[in-house]
């Protein structure tokens, strides 16, 4: 039985894609959801998952070849009742996420049984949006040990006693022969090992902070970090050609085409203020410590995004759609944070932000940040947008004029946090201050409710302890 497999529209009505890199070859055996290829669409990158069993005969597209949606990429030979093939031979059409053969049921099913995977909550309800699990633990497992470590049993509630214990047992059971750089056994929980993996920090370079000398989250990240800031001190070469010629497609070509459709569609006005953040990052500070916030990251976007979502409540043109017949004020907000990805700016964002609780946001921002950095954002999860903060503070940039996201009305630059000179009671006192610019549609939010808007994120900044009001 020959097989064509056709292009298939993985987000809502794209027209075409990128071959990006093929994950197979001529001769190579295939079962059903062994991952084909990976393509770049307009809005990210996506595997496609194979939805037939047998043996690859031909490649017809190269990587780096642009296609039509419904082009024939790939023949194959096999197949069977249960493989997901249409009749006629030809690769049934995918369901709405990009996944042949599957119904949307079937994918979310398998989405929580992956994320049950990662978070080892055997339920598998996830407990939450966890990007690589602080749920409940399974039973403990033997692993197997780090090279020649000692193989160590423990569960993800083991005490800080069993921890020190296990990496005393490690250190003790490792041979004379060991290369000094190895010395110490590396203690991270899988989480941490996870992360690490993703953010593709070596584990052996990271300076370990624990109690019982474990390697945190916190490390792993600050690690990170400072690798891409002395990255980012880099100087690369001219290179040996004058000019480099890039066509423009995928995720620039839409970037592109959004920018300017916003910018002389929407006539923007632009507020900044100047704002004393120094009890916010008090809070940021408590909240780290805390046990209820153990295992996630916190940072002062936390709050903005909270501040964001009161200030909405009170200013509720500011979360809307604008048409030339009618606006339509949404009582619900999917936030969405503007990343910076190797392949270009995107916002994706959180559905339904302004139900969750201040863990389950810092989790869901979290999880979109990372899977934005790898470029992995689901098409779904960069749609249906209300409202975006885009955070310049991370690149170290004070302000700037943010261009709206396409169909929403409002968008928040958070600025760094820097300590300067403040008045405090008549005082000059150093104070750790930050900007907040907002930019939105003047055709539906005036210049009162967006200076109203603007006041009330800067309240919360500055007294982060209103949002228990």
């Amino acid at each position: 039985m020959t097989i064509e497999y056709r292009l298939p529209d993985v987000g809502e009505g794209l027209t075409e894609a990128t071959i990006v890199d093929w994950r197979v070859k001529v001769g190579d055996t295939v079962a059903v959801n062994d991952v084909l290829v990976e393509i770049e669409t307009a809005k990210s990158l996506v595997e496609l998952p194979s939805p037939f069993a047998g043996e690859i005969s031909e490649l017809l597209a190269a990587e780096g070849e642009t296609l039509e949606v419904g082009a024939v990429i790939l023949r194959a030979s096999g197949g069977d009742a249960d493989s997901g093939i249409a009749p006629g031979g030809t690769a049934a059409d995918p369901d709405a996420d990009g996944h042949p053969g599957r119904t949307s049921e079937e994918f979310a099913e398998a989405e929580r049984d992956a994320e049950s995977t990662m978070t080892g909550d055997p339920s598998g309800d996830g407990g939450g949006a966890n990007l690589v699990g602080y749920g409940s633990a399974p039973a403990a497992r033997s692993r197997r040990g780090r090279r020649s470590h000692a193989p160590v049993q423990r569960t993800a509630a083991a005490t800080e006693a069993e921890v020190a214990a296990a990496a005393t047992a490690a250190r003790q059971a490792k041979p004379a022969s060991v290369p000094a750089a190895s010395a110490h056994p590396i203690v991270a929980k899988p989480p941490i090992r996870k992360l690490a993996k993703d953010l593709e920090v070596d584990l052996e370079a990271v300076q370990a902070t624990g109690l019982a000398g474990e390697i945190t989250r916190d490390d792993v990240i600050r690690h990170a970090e400072q690798a891409k800031l002395f990255t980012n001190l880099e100087t690369p070469g001219w290179g040996s050609v004058r000019e480099e010629r890039h066509p423009v497609k995928g995720v620039r070509k839409m970037i592109a085409q959004n920018m300017v459709n916003s910018m002389f569609t929407a006539p923007h006005v632009t507020l900044f203020v100047d704002v004393d953040a120094t009890r916010t990052m008090d809070y940021v500070k408590r909240l780290k410590e805390s046990p209820d916030f153990a295992g996630v990251k916190v940072s002062p976007l936390l709050i903005v995004a909270k501040a964001v979502m009161w200030a909405i409540r009170r200013n509720p043109t500011t979360n809307a759609t604008w048409t030339d017949e009618e606006y339509v004020i949404k009582h619900f907000v999917n936030l969405g944070i503007a990343a910076a990805t190797p392949r270009g700016l995107i916002v994706p964002n959180v559905k339904d932000a302004h139900r969750m609780t201040m863990r389950q946001l810092a989790e869901a921002l979290e999880h979109l940040t990372i899977t934005a950095r790898d470029g992995k954002t689901p098409v779904a999860d960069q749609q249906g947008g209300t409202f975006t903060i885009t955070n310049i503070g991370v690149f170290g940039m004070d302000s700037g004029t943010p261009i709206l996201n396409p169909g929403e009305v409002g968008i928040l630059a958070f600025g760094t946090v820097r300590p300067k000179p403040w008045v405090v009671n008549d005082e000059v006192q150093v104070r750790r201050v930050t900007t907040l610019t907002a930019s939105f549609d003047h055709r539906l939010v005036d210049g009162d409710v967006a200076s109203r808007f603007l006041a009330d994120v800067a309240k919360i900044v500055e007294e982060p302890a209103l949002l228990l009001d």
